[in-house]
């Protein structure tokens, strides 16, 4: 019985030993296992690691960098002639903020493409702006065509509305505007034109989408087949751009977020708690200027920056600037008139002073 329960000793011994190896390499398969599919996780769903954010000071001395100078040897249109697609019947006012604030922020000409109901109340509203009444025509998209050659961006979206021919004749000025390597910024009705085509944009690192939290939500569910994580507005960002080929997006909100994909800017600058309409009008019709700013600046201007993003900032400060600026004249009652009224000592005080 002693050897018979020294044998069972042995024996219990033993596998003791051979339990305790294999419970320690089925954890090293499990812990390796792990880092693979976190590893598959991260190249699924982050793409890229994105660069930290830079300071606010250092952004807008970038931004101050692509801003040309007021010399007397130039020639009208060098600094900017810049196309806003939008204007219907029902939304007039949209078109005319985002062109009167390219040439308040600088540009020399802007023109505006709208439908013809739209076209007699936008020209009454400022003869500063150049007003064709082509959108809803049978050969809209040639009519804007012959107008590439004086442009150097385009602005598309700004009370565009949701009438089918506009929509479709739309397109094809995205197509054909993304054919000639202009700068675009997409915003509002523009917007929805983009969800119902990604093909129009896909890929294409010269434009630049600039949605609301709604409008972001549904272009996130058209591209990624999933809701929008509230808890994490970066990481979405940042696989909604790198999903649509690295275009940048602004996420315009209590702070603007921007990316294009591997970098992410934050634009918390001041504004206030106003949120009439046309907000955004000011910011894409200031984003068609500095885009097309930043795109001629050159690399040494840019630090080696995606120029869409130096825009992007730039818009976002500026609209920012405007609106704190408005509300502390007119609290309530601050309409997005008053904020472009405020551009030229808005700019000033961000980019020049």
């Amino acid at each position: 019985m002693a050897a018979r329960s020294g044998s069972g000793v042995g024996v219990g011994v033993g596998g003791g030993a051979t339990l305790r190896g294999a419970t320690v390499a089925l954890v090293s398969f499990a812990a390796a296992l792990c880092c693979l599919w976190t590893e598959v996780l991260h190249r699924a769903f982050t793409f890229h690691s994105h660069r930290p954010a830079a300071s606010m000071e250092r952004n807008l001395q970038l931004v101050r960098n692509i801003v040309p100078p007021l010399v007397a040897d130039k020639h009208k249109g060098q600094d900017g002639k810049i196309g806003v697609v939008g204007g219907s019947r029902e939304y007039t006012g949209a078109p005319y903020f985002a062109a009167i604030t390219s040439l308040k922020v600088g540009a020399d000409l802007s023109h505006v493409f709208c439908t013809v109901d739209a076209a007699p109340a936008i020209k009454s509203y400022s003869p500063n702006i150049i007003v064709h009444p082509v959108l809803d025509g049978q050969t809209a998209a040639e009519e804007v065509r012959k107008w590439f050659p004086a442009l150097h961006s385009m602005v598309i979206g700004p009370g565009l509305g949701r009438e089918e021919k506009v929509l479709q004749n739309t397109k094809e000025i995205i197509r054909q505007s993304r054919a000639q390597g202009m700068p675009l910024v997409i915003d509002a009705d523009g917007l929805w034109v983009v969800v119902q085509d990604l093909s129009l944009i896909q890929g294409y690192t010269r434009a630049i989408l600039t949605p609301n939290v709604v409008e972001f939500g549904r272009l996130y569910q058209a591209v990624l087949k999933s809701p929008v994580d509230a808890k994490d507005y970066q990481g979405t960002l940042l696989q909604l751009s790198q999903a649509l080929g690295n275009v940048t997006i602004v996420q315009k909100g209590k702070i603007d977020l921007i990316s294009d994909g591997t970098t992410v800017l934050e634009c918390s600058l001041e504004g206030s708690g106003r949120r009439c309409g046309g907000q955004g009008d000011l910011l894409s019709g200031s984003l068609g200027v500095l885009a097309h700013w930043a795109f001629s600046a050159g690399t040494d201007k840019t630090n080696g920056l995606n120029p869409t993003l130096i825009a992007s900032f730039g818009a976002c400060a500026l609209t920012r600037q405007c609106n704190y600026q408005a509300f502390q004249k007119h609290r309530r009652s601050m309409s997005t008139s008053d904020m472009i009224e405020e551009i030229a000592t808005a700019f000033h005080k961000l980019f020049e002073s």
